[in-house]
């Protein structure tokens, strides 16, 4: 009997959630079948089994949290024992009838499929991601009404759909190979109630209560506390905790300066409706944020010093300025906030550069962005004018000296050539770290994206 630990993933990290089993014991496994998916505080990956035998005891929840090093599921090294029916007895040492080998039906269920099926990455240190997928069983699903773990969906579904509060039992599957996707489980919600609002909980029904007075009042933080219908616990964990533990880091490591300015960005858009309109970019989404990413390439070939980065060594203190720009982009997801970048993306052209922008975005959106997506970065866009926000002081990435955030764009009056006019405004804001870069060259370089957010045509230099 083989006892298998979780492993260390390699990212620095000491804990993992465990999303789902992909196996119940009594399989048969192959070295590098995938045993379950975790989710460590930077994505899902695939984590295939070290050994060679038959599934003994699942150890772990799903949904639990453990330390790496904690054993998750047992693999006996022999074939499984023959279950019998309940109620049924079979006289010691008496061999099977041929009639009770497995039916040819229930041998297909347990084949292999020829097809690989993914879910997210593969856990890097045990083998071939290729071979492990290739491997893998395919799940059946369950008959209707069946259980709910029985429900085809891969972790990042599962994911949105206990975000949105949906039963994935009750969501009708148009998957190809039966699963429910993420546009069954959004559109499944938004039958559902049209007008909820999926980011706040739901209030109690009733919404007043008289508190009796006590002779001796409790504190009031212990008065709330003692309500658990008031009051909601959520574990702090996977992509929450890392985002805490990092702006923390950053913010009590680098002292942040913050600077901001507004833009008439009314050439940026009508430049944006025509490349919409070219035929060159009709594949492709374009949007304002693809020309602010090119404003911050180009400003920071202008003042490279935006692009370094502060590094502890043993001899001392030095700033490393990359001639590089791995462009990251701030994306709201299910899983939390996560900052997958662009490598080198200094080399791409407009229509390149928008099309990384895109499957970036859908990337991150679907739960698939990667450990390696987020390393390496050298400069942060936050587009924070998704959300109706016209500025704000972000807190950098660790790792970088600075983080551009883009406001809201809208309609303000703006005097131009003496008159008043309606133009498309807008506030380019950013924060930077004052050990590395002072303050003219923080104002050049926001003023330089600015320029260029004024007039596209200076990218043409």
């Amino acid at each position: 009997m083989q006892t298998f630990h979780l492993p260390d993933v390699g990212e620095g990290l000491t804990e993992a959630e465990l999303v789902a089993w992909r196996v119940k014991p009594g399989d048969a496994l192959a070295v590098n079948d995938v045993v379950a998916d975790i989710e460590t505080a930077k994505s899902v990956v695939e984590l295939p089994s070290p050994y060679a035998g038959v599934v003994g005891e699942l150890l772990v929840t799903e949904g639990e949290t453990v330390d790496v090093g904690t054993a998750i599921i047992t693999i006996a090294d022999d074939a499984p024992a023959p279950v019998s029916q309940p109620g049924q007895t079979e006289p010691a040492g008496e061999p099977k009838a041929a009639s009770e080998a497995p039916s040819a039906p229930a041998a297909q269920a347990t084949a292999k499929p020829a097809e690989p099926e993914r879910s997210g990455s593969v856990l890097v240190g045990y083998g071939s991601g290729g071979d492990a997928a290739t491997r893998r069983r395919r799940k059946r699903p369950e008959p209707a009404g069946g259980k709910p773990g029985g429900v085809l969906a891969k972790p990042p579904v599962r994911k949105l759909a206990r975000d949105l509060g949906v039963e994935l039992a009750d969501v009708r599957a148009t998957g190809s190979a039966g699963e429910v996707t993420r546009d069954d489980v959004v559109r499944h919600a938004e039958q559902a109630s049209v007008f909820r609002n999926v980011s706040t909980p739901e209030w109690p029904a009733v919404r007043e209560e008289k508190i009796p007075v006590a002779e001796a009042a409790p504190a009031v933080d212990a008065l709330w506390e003692m309500d658990p219908a008031r009051v909601e616990s959520i574990p702090v964990k996977g992509v929450r905790k890392a985002t805490a533990n990092a702006m923390v880091g950053s913010a009590y490591t680098a002292p942040h300066v913050s600077v901001w300015t507004d833009v008439d960005a009314t050439r940026t858009m009508e430049y944006v409706k025509r490349l919409k309109a070219s035929p060159d970019f009709a594949d492709v989404k374009v949007s304002p944020l693809l020309i602010m990413a090119r404003a911050v390439i180009w400003a920071v070939r202008r003042t490279p010093m935006i692009n370094a980065a502060w590094v502890e060594e043993e001899d001392g203190a030095k700033i490393h300025v990359r001639h590089y720009v791995n462009l990251g982009i701030a994306a709201a997801t299910p899983r939390g906030l996560l900052v997958p970048n662009i490598k080198d993306a200094q080399d791409l052209s407009m229509r390149d550069l928008a099309r990384a922008l895109e499957n970036l975005t859908v990337t991150a959106r679907d739960g698939k962005t990667t450990p390696e997506d987020q390393r390496a970065g050298t400069i942060t866009i936050t587009n924070i004018g998704v959300f109706g926000m016209d500025a704000g002081t972000p807190i950098i990435n660790p790792g970088e000296a600075g983080i551009i955030a883009m406001g809201a764009i809208r309609q303000k009056p703006w005097v131009v050539d003496g008159e008043v006019r309606p133009r498309w405004v807008t506030t380019v804001s950013g924060s930077f770290d004052h050990r590395i870069i002072d303050g003219d060259k923080i104002s050049r370089f926001i003023a330089d994206i600015a320029s260029v957010l004024e007039e596209p045509a200076l990218l043409l230099d």
